[in-house]
């Protein structure tokens, strides 16, 4: 990677317009552990026309997911190391890093149109890139998926490999990164927490904490899900 990149994003520092956009927009980030069905509850929500999907950028090539290649602006804005120096030099990052050495980046301007638009700034997000978002405003939403139960999530997940036999490599790595996850989602106060048990009642779950209405009740039994599931993956 370009020297001049590295030195960019090492030394760069959220603009403050960044912080005062998150304080004004409503942005709701889904998180969740693989095959909870974070993206179809994603699809439903942006079906309403309430939200607005924040594509992020990426220095890395397109790839193929199940043998359709990714559309630039759709899944990610496919940028070049210059133009990610550019847009580091203009501060027009929210949040930038190096992962698996390429960038990743938020831009201020995708959160900036769903704000004009009256829309709820949406996207799923990893675990560890909420922290980076809470550091710059606590006022956006980071809410984490969970599947119904832990046999149902095992299940869902088999069944996305061909014949329903999983590669026990691949699995084994799945639920040692949803360990991590659990546990960073558990150990902060600012995660609410929501049941995919039944998709339609999943996507009027998290409409609700992204306009405000959260049943406190429904968040706690969540919870519970989570460190029940967290304490099955530590049983294994």
């Amino acid at each position: 990677m370009d020297e001049e990149l590295v030195r960019l994003l090492d030394s760069y520092t959220v603009p403050k317009k960044a912080a005062e956009l998150l304080e004004e927009a409503k942005v709701v980030f889904l998180v969740g552990v693989s095959g909870a069905g974070k993206n179809t509850i994603l699809s439903d929500l942006l079906k309403t026309g309430n939200y607005k999907l924040v594509v992020s950028h990426t220095t890395r090539k397109p790839r193929e997911n199940r043998g359709i290649l990714e559309v630039n602006g759709q899944h990610y804005h496919f940028i070049n190391e210059n133009t990610a120096k550019h847009m580091l030099e203009n501060s027009e990052f929210i949040e930038a890093k190096i992962y698996s050495g390429n960038v990743y980046g938020t831009s201020l301007k995708e959160v900036e149109e769903a704000y004009k638009e009256g829309k709820i700034a949406i996207s799923d997000i990893e675990v560890q890139g909420v922290a980076e978002y809470m550091n710059v405003s606590s006022s956006v939403t980071p809410i984490f998926i969970l599947p119904p139960d832990f046999e149902t999530w095992q299940e869902r997940l088999r069944a996305r490999y061909a014949g329903g036999e999983p590669d026990q490599s691949d699995l084994a790595k799945r639920m040692e990164t949803a360990k991590k996850e659990l546990n960073e989602a558990l150990s902060k106060n600012y995660f609410e927490f929501v049941i995919n048990d039944e998709l339609a009642r999943a996507v009027t779950a998290v409409d609700d904490i992204a306009h405000g209405r959260l049943s406190a009740t429904r968040n706690e039994n969540a919870r519970r899900l989570a460190e029940q599931l967290l304490d099955k993956l530590n049983q294994a």
